[in-house]
């Protein structure tokens, strides 16, 4: 096996890990909003096309390439190859729908519940004090959390702005308001355990969660019953189809003064 001394910016050819699987859809929706950008800014110029921007941006979101490798092949610098994914994602930040647009629009199309949960993007190791707040005392790595919700088919609708990884998902619930955008649309939302305290009226909850189990306090039959069936959601979402409809105490947001049901929403 032989050594290559040479650096990534003198490579002859592009440098690639791993085939590319991108779809021209994909390209095309990203140039055209490069375009777009370069002529509200008035940009007569750029030292590679829109297209060919799209393609390296594309690339590195994907794969997560070496700056250094996509710049040196396509005759740029690495920093100029930063300036473009950086412009590239805040363009498509910008195009990202509001939490209240989103939850207006299922009321209005006669959705009733919606799922919630966190997830932590890992990211790398940052130096100094901005290393302590990325780490995740509860996944041990470091990360970026973020709250997504979705419709009870799994379909992306909303996704909150990164946190720093040491954030609690209801600590970031709470920043964006969660649980006030929800009750003013009418909505109720199904999450897992760890959004449990999450809403603070629990005679009229909009956050559906399961029960938790303590030392001196055990699960009763009922309460594993209904833990069982927030692990199926689309029952809470048609209670009319599940078998358990006999039981409408264990999803109130199906019930017929519940949140999810209420005049208003309809």
């Amino acid at each position: 096996m032989t050594t290559t001394n040479t650096t990534a910016e003198d490579a002859p050819s592009p440098v690639y890990r791993c085939l590319l699987p991108r779809s021209t859809r994909t390209l095309t929706f990203v140039a055209d909003l490069l375009r777009g950008h370069l002529k509200v800014i008035g940009s007569r110029w750029r030292k590679l096309s829109s297209g060919q921007i799209a393609t390296i941006v594309v690339a590195f979101l994907r794969h997560d390439h070496r700056l250094a490798d996509l710049a040196g092949a396509n005759h740029v610098s690495a920093s100029t190859v930063r300036r473009w994914v950086l412009e590239v994602i805040d363009l498509l930040a910008a195009r990202a729908p509001r939490l209240d647009r989103v939850l207006k629009k299922i009321a209005k199309s006669g959705g009733e519940v919606v799922l919630l949960d966190g997830t932590l993007v890992r990211t790398r190791r940052r130096t100094g004090a901005d290393n302590r707040k990325n780490y995740s005392g509860k996944h041990k790595v470091h990360g970026m959390l973020v709250l997504a919700l979705t419709d009870r088919k799994g379909n992306l609708l909303w996704i909150s702005a990164a946190r720093p990884g040491r954030s609690s998902e209801i600590t970031t619930a709470r920043h964006n308001r969660l649980t006030e955008q929800l009750r003013r649309a009418g909505l109720g939302a199904i999450a897992d355990l760890g959004f449990v305290g999450l809403d603070d009226n629990p005679d009229n909850p909009v956050i559906i969660t399961g029960r938790k189990a303590a030392r001196n306090r055990p699960l009763t039959t009922a309460e594993k019953q209904a833990n069982q069936r927030l692990r199926r959601p689309e029952e809470l979402a048609h209670p009319h189809q599940s078998p358990h409809a006999r039981h409408p105490r264990h999803h109130p947001a199906a019930r017929p003064d519940g949140p999810g049901t209420t005049e208003h929403t309809r």
